[in-house]
């Protein structure tokens, strides 16, 4: 009796000490949590239901998630995070790209070649500066160019410390301070951006002027096949994948869609719809020579349906920026005679509808570059086995080889962590950044789901359709965690 009743008292102590967190987590999250849920299902307006207004509050069971599917300001604003989530994939390129050069011993140590070094960098300072000076740049031009190249003193003097220490700086920066920065930096008319890009567009007007159209027309051609070349590579890696065993039938068909999507996109772009056909037709042709290649030779290996999933989606995204890329710049060249012969001017960034969300994401790669994903792979390259690298220069594999082979498929269990907790990031992220610069404007370019939750429920006060949305992120978020964690996992594990 004696050993229960101090077991009891033992409990109560630890309950006691323990309370204060209880209560808080019951107070300020579970309670809200179970009262969002309700408000989910109700039709609670502030408009109608408050101490002035005597409206009863009715339960309208799913009438809120069926008016989701029906809001067109519901399916844009959800556009419009998936379209921000596009960046995902090259800010973790970045980090990763920011990882590896770190990684590295970049001082040069004492004796000669570190006096050398020192010099080497001293003249392209002055060069740079000079060059700058004399093509007539502004202020602030010249101080962005002597801050980059004090950078680069600054690197080659204390090596790989001062650049991770630069690196990681702007993270120690708040959030709204960021983007109070970025702001001013985007002002279209004082800026430092637009000023320091005005001449540089100048310089290109009068060069582009001064050339053939044929010549730009040309280049934009030339995008379009390489464009349908990228897709060619990536097709036949992934056959040759297939082949070896290493990709099941089932994982090929997600990154094969994906490499046809640039193409389906540049069909219906007015910008490239009458050239992007001799793109469709370069894709359906490479595309039925590689599945007739399939087919007459077979698999060497068997394999699992799913089998190497990770592997092949790499690669089809890869392919997928690249070919994006080679088309955006197509459309860009094919118009750019017009576009010089008024004169070219610098965008005006967040305050143009066109303009606002590639400037988001141009300021959230910024900020990837040095985040704690940086930290995260910087830890998992330390810890690659020497060992393997050894072996695989034995085998005489090339600094690509090396990378494909031994480095990527160690960083597999931080690429899934990191992979996921962006994408649970992208999915619910936005809302300061939107309330900071844009108000979600301009014409609700940058409202995101999770600043569309503060207007309904914050701003207009409809608090049920705020939950009703709010629940359906939550299920978007669950949804593509499941998958990520289902499939992503299991390619960790392998």
């Amino acid at each position: 009796m004696g050993v229960k009743s101090k077991q009891a008292r033992n409990l109560a102590t630890g309950l006691a000490f323990l309370a204060p967190n209880i209560v808080g987590v019951l107070v300020f999250t579970v309670l809200p949590v179970l009262f969002s849920i309700m408000l989910a299902f109700s039709n609670w307006d502030l408009r109608r239901h408050n101490m002035f207004k005597d409206e009863a509050l009715d339960f309208v069971g799913f009438d809120n998630f069926v008016r989701l599917v029906t809001e067109a300001d519901f399916l844009r604003f959800l556009g419009n995070t998936l379209f921000l989530m596009m960046g995902i994939p090259f800010a973790i390129a970045g980090a990763l790209c920011s990882a590896l050069l770190l990684s590295k011993d970049l001082r040069a140590g004492g004796g000669r070649p570190y006096i050398w070094l020192l010099a080497s960098a001293g003249l392209i300072v002055s060069t740079v500066l000079l060059v700058v000076s004399g093509m007539g740049g502004t202020g602030m031009v010249i101080l962005l160019s002597g801050l980059a190249c004090g950078v680069l003193v600054a690197g080659v003097a204390g090596g790989t410390t001062v650049y991770r220490t630069l690196f990681y700086t702007p993270h120690f920066t708040a959030g709204v301070a960021t983007f109070l920065l970025w702001k001013k930096l985007y002002d279209p008319y004082e800026g430092p951006i637009n000023t320091g890009l005005a001449p540089v567009l100048n310089h290109v007007s009068d060069g582009v002027n001064a050339l053939p159209p044929v010549l730009t027309r040309s280049a934009s051609w030339l995008c379009l096949a390489l464009a349908a070349l990228l897709f060619l590579w990536a097709l036949r890696r992934l056959r040759l994948s297939w082949v070896d065993g290493d990709l099941g039938w089932a994982a090929g068909l997600v990154p094969v869609a994906l490499l046809c999507v640039p193409g389906a996109v540049a069909q219906i772009w007015h910008h490239t719809a009458g050239r992007a056909l001799w793109l469709g037709a370069a894709v359906a042709i490479a595309a039925a020579w590689q599945g007739a290649r399939v087919a007459a030779r077979g698999k060497d290996f068997d394999s699992s349906a799913m089998n190497g999933i990770g592997s092949g989606l790499v690669v089809a995204t890869a392919a997928m920026v690249g070919q994006f890329v080679l088309v955006g710049l197509s459309a860009l060249l094919y118009a750019l005679p017009e576009l010089a012969a008024d004169g070219l001017e610098p965008p005006r960034w967040i305050h143009e509808y066109h303009w606002a969300k590639p400037s988001i994401m141009i300021m959230g790669l910024w900020g990837a570059i040095g985040s704690n994903n940086m930290l995260l792979y910087l830890a998992a390259l330390t810890n690659v086995p020497q060992e393997l690298y050894e072996a695989a220069d034995i085998d005489g594999a090339g600094r690509f080889q090396r990378f494909w082979n031994v480095t990527w498929p160690q960083l597999a269990p931080t690429t899934f962590f990191i992979t996921v907790m962006s994408m649970i990031g992208g999915l619910q992220g936005g809302f300061e950044m939107a309330r900071t610069m844009t108000k979600g404007g301009p014409a609700g370019a940058t409202t995101t789901l999770s600043y569309f939750i503060y207007l309904e429920g914050f701003e207009t006060g409809r608090l049920s359709f705020a939950s009703a949305v709010a629940w359906a992120l939550f299920i978007l978020v669950f949804s593509v965690t499941l998958f990520n964690w289902k499939f992503g996992n299991r390619y960790v594990n392998d």
